[in-house]
């Protein structure tokens, strides 16, 4: 652990437990570590980052703000991943809905992640390498979801750098293929833990619709997202 303390995270040895769920909104990390965690204490509040670590359900547990898109949740998922000993990071976060069956609130889990990005180019593979989920973590949340008796939707994701995009129409053609809601940190996740082989999650609520005019308040995004962080708090006991 000498790379400890980084640059971005002040956090000591031993200060993340070994499953780390991570919203991209650290306001949100705050919010889920007050909520359901026991015995928290801050590890890092560095750049506005909030990190916590507690208990749920007896178990050792961190919660760690990602910021916005691919460049920031690689630093800060890398650095947990390499650096700190975290096995496992599950993504919590909101998206936007590309197919017509899915609704607000909805919840949907990421088994793959398409990506508009350059951020794979780095690890030298000819051809497209497919940023996957790890199949255990998966499975533990479906089968969470399931005894929670919250219906989730499992499939193709797609993670974009571009928030606001000039091409026209760029995502008809992921809708098309059956990619069922777009965000904006799930690739990079997926990719560095299949490089430090770790184990990643991406568990998504719709917060918009891409083709639709309907979308959560702020607020409602940091606050309105219990389905979703009790699944992923499920599977983190179980992983």
């Amino acid at each position: 652990m000498a790379n400890t303390p980084t640059p971005h995270i002040e956090a000591k040895e031993g200060d993340f437990a070994k499953t780390v769920l991570m919203p991209g909104d650290p306001l949100r990390a705050k919010f889920i570590a007050e909520t359901y965690l026991e015995n928290v204490r801050c590890v890092n509040q560095v750049r506005g980052m909030l990190g916590f670590t507690g208990t749920y359900k007896g178990k050792e547990i961190s919660v760690m703000g990602s910021g916005m898109g691919m460049p920031s949740i690689g630093i800060y998922s890398y650095e947990l991943f390499n650096f700190y000993g975290v096995d496992n990071i599950i993504r919590v976060g909101s998206a936007g809905a590309l197919q017509d069956d899915i609704n607000l609130m909805d919840v949907v889990i990421g088994m793959g992640a398409s990506m508009v990005s350059d951020f794979g180019d780095q690890f030298g593979c000819p051809g497209h390498l497919a940023p996957l989920a790890d199949y255990n973590l998966l499975s533990k949340a479906v089968e969470s979801a399931k005894d929670l008796g919250t219906e989730v939707r499992v499939g193709n994701i797609l993670s974009e750098d571009a928030f606001y995009n000039d091409r026209p129409n760029p995502k008809d053609c992921f809708k098309k293929m059956g990619v069922l809601a777009v965000e904006m940190e799930s690739g990079a996740l997926y990719l560095n833990a299949a490089r430090a082989g770790k184990h990643a999650l991406c568990i998504l609520t719709i917060s918009d619709h891409i083709y639709r005019p309907e979308e959560l308040t702020s607020e409602e995004r940091q606050l309105g997202f219990g389905k979703m962080i009790e699944i992923a708090l499920e599977t983190a006991i179980r992983a």
